[in-house]
């Protein structure tokens, strides 16, 4: 059975991520950066997520992380344009209309057929970029320094600025996500999964359905993308690997699906458990990564946040 959003509830998880956003200021500065890759990363973990409430499994959505990026990485590096004013509208208008275009097919398909032409659609991005000396070919490329609504901070504070971006981004996200699903579209994602036929003779068109959340998806994940670019300054075609596409979708299981903050949280904890297991067994880092993951599978088949739903009843 599908995890029930608690509307009233979720607002206060957001709340509690702002918090935690807010207690990012005072950790070490490598654990910042760790939770503001996280949390970047968990936008695009919740466009799987928003996917999985439709019975749907993206292995691709890396193409719209890489998409975020490079749209930031290009105007910075190439075109001159820095403020994050024009660069993340810039991400996430790409993503849309690739994701408008890219939905006009996909929105037909379902199962292992939508999986893998997600999968397939980006793996060509990841040929192209692959091929494209001009951008870097595997290496990829750097992007300079951003500005905000104008004002360009000294080197020095800059981690401050780009951290404090990704947190009000990631919020807004978070938020934008639960009014997505407290509407009529999203409400009847799970009919979608459940049983279309039903859903098509109540005069809504499972199609349609599946269309507008891919497109939101798309919308989270190149906003996403674009902050990770900004945040590490680098941009590369690994972004829309098959590597990097699964690990969004682990996340979003490892996460479950009862809150819009739960991939971001499952994202930074991932994070953290590969950073201490890699410090703590170097030559054996994935073994413990990996036995970790497993144990969640079993023990908690419908996420972590299955554990926050038990606390409650």
């Amino acid at each position: 059975m599908m995890p029930t959003l608690d509307f009233r509830r979720d607002h206060l998880f957001v709340a509690v991520l702002a918090l935690l956003v807010i207690v990012g200021f005072f950790l070490p500065s490598w654990m910042r950066f760790l939770i503001q890759t996280a949390m970047a990363s968990g936008l695009v973990a919740l466009g799987v997520m928003l996917q999985m409430r439709a019975g749907l499994v993206s292995f691709g959505q890396g193409l719209f992380f890489c998409i975020g990026g490079y749209a930031v990485g290009l105007l910075a590096a190439k075109a001159g344009i820095t403020d994050v004013a024009l660069l993340l509208p810039a991400a996430a208008l790409a993503a849309l209309v690739i994701g408008l275009v890219l939905g006009l097919l996909l929105s037909r398909y379902r199962e292992i057929f939508y999986a893998m032409l997600t999968l397939a659609v980006s793996m060509i991005l990841y040929g192209l970029l692959v091929k494209a000396a001009s951008l870097g070919s595997t290496d990829g490329f750097n992007i300079p320094a951003v500005s905000y609504f104008g004002f360009v901070p000294d080197q020095a504070a800059r981690p401050d600025w780009s951290y404090a971006l990704t947190g009000v981004v990631v919020l807004a996200g978070c938020l934008g996500a639960l009014a997505y699903l407290r509407s009529g579209a999203g409400a009847m994602l799970d009919a979608v999964r459940e049983n279309e036929i039903r859903l098509s003779y109540l005069g809504t068109s499972p199609r349609v359905l599946v269309f507008v959340v891919y497109a939101v998806a798309a919308v989270l994940s190149g906003l996403g993308g674009g902050l990770w670019a900004i945040s590490s300054g680098h941009v590369d075609p690994e972004m829309t690997y098959w590597t990097t596409s699964g690990q969004f979708v682990f996340v979003a299981l490892l996460a479950g699906r009862g809150s819009v903050v739960a991939p971001v949280m499952a994202y930074f904890l991932l994070e953290l458990l590969r950073t201490y297991a890699l410090d703590i067994a170097p030559n054996a880092w994935q073994l413990i990564l990996g036995s970790a993951m497993l144990a969640v599978i079993v023990l908690l088949p419908r996420g972590l946040w299955s554990l926050v739903a038990r606390a409650r009843t």
